[in-house]
């Protein structure tokens, strides 16, 4: 789930920084520019890890900064195929189930993910709001976005920047994981709880 990415980057420190000790200086730099910041094929970098190097502090005519190429470790949290994660759910819909693990939310389980036969029940009191259910030797399985739910990362994906995005449209994610619940263990957890200590009674 969480890897360390080496990265080469050329960027200017500005002049308010140049008292600090230079180290500091340019790790609050780089936290600027990738904290909390997607790339593409590497994943969400949730920390900087630390510095292998830092070479230049070449300051150009008429421009105050200094201008550094440093080699450091990103830690990212890029999750692979196949990988079994706990969430909550954060939204669920006719489409399916949106999931978050507190730090990352773009986490969809598409209905056609689901253990079959799954159904949404709308919520008359929330416009296109409910919940789903299993249905399994003829007894309901609730998702109720109470109980943590595991989940198989089906895929990864960093969709294009658009050019336009309409007023009405999410949020552009520029990575996003499509999940999978269809699967004995995954699901909410309450689901295998209530499985085992039926079969010991």
């Amino acid at each position: 789930m969480f890897y360390l990415s080496r990265i080469e980057h050329t960027f200017r420190v500005p002049p308010s920084l140049l008292n600090l000790p230079i180290e500091e200086a340019i790790k609050g730099e780089l936290e600027k520019l990738f904290l909390d910041k997607v790339i593409a094929d590497l994943g969400l970098c949730v920390s900087v890890y630390d510095i292998k190097s830092i070479e230049g502090g070449f300051i150009f005519p008429s421009d105050g900064a200094a201008t550094y190429t440093v080699v450091f470790r990103l830690i990212m949290f890029r999750p692979f195929v196949g990988e079994i994660i706990p969430a909550k759910v954060k939204e669920s819909n006719a489409t399916g189930l949106r999931l978050s693990i507190g730090f990352f939310d773009d986490i969809y389980i598409p209905a056609h993910l689901f253990p079959k036969p799954s159904s949404f029940k709308p919520d008359p009191n929330k416009k296109d709001k409910g919940t789903w259910e299993w249905e399994y030797d003829e007894e309901p399985y609730i998702i109720d976005g109470i109980d943590e739910i595991k989940f198989r990362v089906h895929n990864v994906s960093y969709p294009p920047i658009p050019i336009e995005q309409p007023k009405e449209a999410k949020p552009f994610a520029p990575m996003v994981i499509t999940g999978s619940i269809d699967e004995d263990g995954l699901g909410p957890v309450s689901w295998w709880v209530d499985a085992e200590e039926t079969k010991e009674s």
